[in-house]
């Protein structure tokens, strides 16, 4: 994110950084006892509430007085809908703000946790943690719950309420669960109530989904949503295990290494039983190593245990955490996973092991470590009883991470453009995702009664992946957007969001996207804007974008009403009457920081209005036609002074008939430094007959 060296320093240091801004949480809630989010200033410096924000903080048995401060300034929760169907369970669903998952801990602390607090997991000190925009204030609004997920009305209420306490950006790492149906996809109550916190002033920042990688399986639709994908980043938690005879297996696992120099011996866990006939025929998942009585103390002691990773682990039915107390238990140097050939591509996690151990994730170098193990096993030569364990091996370790990583990539689960418009899949003139951020192997805060991972049970951090993690950081780049340039709208951050974004990973290519679920990385091609839209996130240069697409709420109500039959669910959730309004515009007329055309029929013009917010500017204007598209822009060159507006205009032609989509795009080059970057999007294209 560049954020110690960049972003930070453009706000005066992390001291300050997000200093007067109040981003709101939809989620699970907060845990209010975490470092993360300490409201007592060890600087000395002033730390006030600010004056615009007018939330309050509930006060419940498991969220009593006192647990908010000047960090976490609000907190409710929001229960309605799922009380009102009986299936509200306070004892484990906590009736409070109080953070039972561990969801909403994680995903507040990337945008606004605290500076410097150490992520201690399993003994181990993995670094400092810090939130984007550390200096930030917190508001929580709880309507998701572990038992259940959440209610649409329970999530308006809160978006509702967030709007009315005063908070300036609205993170919600939430998206509903199916297409909504009706005339258009962005009629549903979740995008309508967002839409209403927009009219308000406050940007919203949702997550796209982990319904990738396949094409419109986007979950976050509205033009007055900012939607973020999730990439990775270069940090990588690599382990390995050296064989004895010298082959290294790559695995993963946050664990201990083996002692330097040393080799120990492993042993099966089903070479390890006490009484192997009556055992197994009793537990077929007994080589999982979840059950201490199964094995011979003896003969595991002081090695290294051997054993199978099945989908019962994926789907939590065995665990890494109980593996390794029945390894601790029978007094093991470490512990070794092999992968199950039938779980498929899943991608595990790095997961925390307070003892030397590794998972190794491939189903083929764990067959390469079970032939070894195999052909060094003595046997006596008329029972086949195992007289010797030949097969030793040493183990690296994964608490220590690399940064050689090609990064930024598109993750395989990251939900995909184009924007579904309805449910019968035509497509929609905007473009989503809006942008990418880092979403994968984030550590972020976690709650103490969290249950959602196992294997952070009782932990303080956690390392999640998924879009909701990637959403937070861009709450956190808007939090110091907001903090710079207070009079910005919702449009003006999202455009200085988009314009400013990277196009190329860290070893200077193109950003590449993994195509599917299994095996992802195998899979890779360059990202296109329906991958990642606009680009991955720039903190520093989001600061000066030079200059601004601004939209109003005007506007996006003229897009709506332009909707082919829309009137009535216009007049339903806006009170706004669609036949009163002298023009319409369709979606690749708003005013967005990118350009997306469906379906181009023959020619298209469309007009974008830049204002400039930085130092009078020259700017010239480089072409990048989508495939089998002609395009041509007016003015090419132009010089804006500050505070002054202009107006670009692009013709679009089909050169020839195609439904495959082209992309391509628009840079404005300042003579100032200021570079803004427009992806153009072509999908269908009819070209005129000669």
């Amino acid at each position: 994110m560049g954020l110690p060296k960049g972003a930070w320093v453009k706000e005066g240091g992390y001291e300050t950084a997000g200093e007067g801004i109040v981003i709101g949480f939809i989620d699970t809630g907060i845990d209010p006892t975490h470092p993360s989010f300490n409201g007592t200033d060890t600087s000395q410096r002033q730390y006030p509430i600010p004056n615009h924000f007018s939330g309050v903080c509930e006060v419940t048995p498991d969220f009593p007085s006192g647990s908010c401060n000047r960090k976490l300034v609000g907190a409710r929760h929001f229960a309605e809908s799922a009380i009102t169907r009986g299936i509200f369970n306070s004892s484990e669903d906590y009736a409070s703000p109080f953070d039972g998952d561990g969801h909403g801990t994680h995903t507040a602390s990337i945008a606004a946790g605290n500076h410097g607090v150490s992520a201690v997991v399993s003994g181990h000190n993995f670094g400092s943690a810090s939130g984007i925009a550390p200096r930030a204030h917190i508001s929580v609004y709880k309507a998701l719950y572990k038992s259940f997920g959440g209610f649409a009305a329970d999530v308006v209420a809160a978006i509702d309420q967030a709007a009315q306490d005063g908070v300036d950006i609205l993170s919600l790492s939430i998206t509903p669960n199916r297409r909504p149906p009706g005339v258009a996809t962005f009629f549903n109550p979740l995008d309508m109530a967002m839409l209403s916190a927009v009219k308000a002033g406050i940007f919203v920042v949702q997550a796209a989904g982990n319904t990738g990688p396949s094409p419109k399986s986007m979950s976050s639709f509205s033009p007055w949503i900012f939607t973020v994908g999730a990439a990775t980043h270069d940090r990588v938690y690599s382990n390995s295990i050296l064989l004895g005879n010298n082959v290294s297996i790559p695995g993963i696992g946050l664990a201990l290494p083996t002692d330097e120099g040393k080799k120990y011996t492993m042993i099966s866990a089903l070479d390890a039983l006490k009484n192997k006939s009556s055992v197994v025929d009793k537990d077929m998942y007994v080589g999982e190593c979840q059950d201490y009585d199964s094995f011979d103390k003896d003969l595991v002691r002081g090695n290294l245990l051997i054993c199978s990773y099945s989908i019962r682990f994926v789907l939590g039915l065995s665990t890494i955490k109980q593996a390794l107390a029945v390894a601790k238990n029978l007094t093991a140097k470490g512990v070794v996973f092999y992968m199950d050939p039938y779980v498929l591509g899943f991608q595990i996690n790095p997961t925390p092991m307070d003892m030397p151990g590794i998972i190794i994730p491939s189903s083929e170098d764990s067959k390469v470590l079970l032939k070894y193990y195999n052909s060094t096993l003595e046997r006596n030569g008329t029972t086949k009883e195992i007289v010797r364990f030949g097969a030793v091996a040493a183990i690296a370790g994964g608490q220590n991470p690399n940064f050689s990583d090609r990064a930024p990539k598109i993750m395989y689960y990251s939900a995909r453009g184009p924007d579904p418009e309805d449910s019968l899949f035509n497509d929609a003139d905007i473009l989503k995702p809006n942008l990418v951020a880092p979403g994968n192997s984030i550590w972020g805060a976690w709650s103490s009664a969290a249950t959602e991972s196992t294997e952070f049970e009782g932990e303080n951090f956690a390392m999640m992946s998924g879009t909701s993690m990637a959403a937070p950081h861009v709450a956190g780049v808007a939090a110091l957007i907001k903090q710079k340039f207070r009079k910005f709208s919702p449009s003006a951050i999202a455009s200085a969001l988009s314009t400013t974004s990277v196009l190329f990973d860290n070893k200077g290519e193109a950003i590449m996207a993994q195509r599917a679920y299994a095996n992802p990385d195998q899979t890779l091609t360059p990202a296109t804007p329906f991958d990642m839209g606009n680009g991955f996130v720039n903190a520093t240069a989001a600061l000066d974008p030079g200059l601004i697409f601004d939209t109003s709420f005007e506007d996006y109500m003229s897009f709506l009403c332009g909707i082919n039959g829309s009137a009535p669910a216009v007049f339903n959730y806006t009170g706004k009457n669609c036949m009163l309004r002298n023009a319409t515009i369709s979606g690749s007329d708003l005013n967005l920081p990118s350009i997306t055309v469906s379906r181009l029929n023959n020619t298209r013009s469309v007009q974008r209005l830049v204002t400039n917010i930085a130092g009078n500017e020259t700017y010239n204007v480089g072409l990048i036609p989508p495939f089998d598209v002609l395009m041509k822009v007016s003015p090419t060159q132009f010089s804006i002074a500050s505070g002054e507006t202009k107006l670009l205009s692009v013709i679009l032609t089909a050169k020839k008939n195609s439904s495959i989509a082209s992309f391509g795009g628009i840079k404005l080059f300042g003579n100032a430094g200021h570079v803004v970057h427009i992806p153009v999007s072509v999908t269908v294209k009819i070209a005129l007959k000669q």
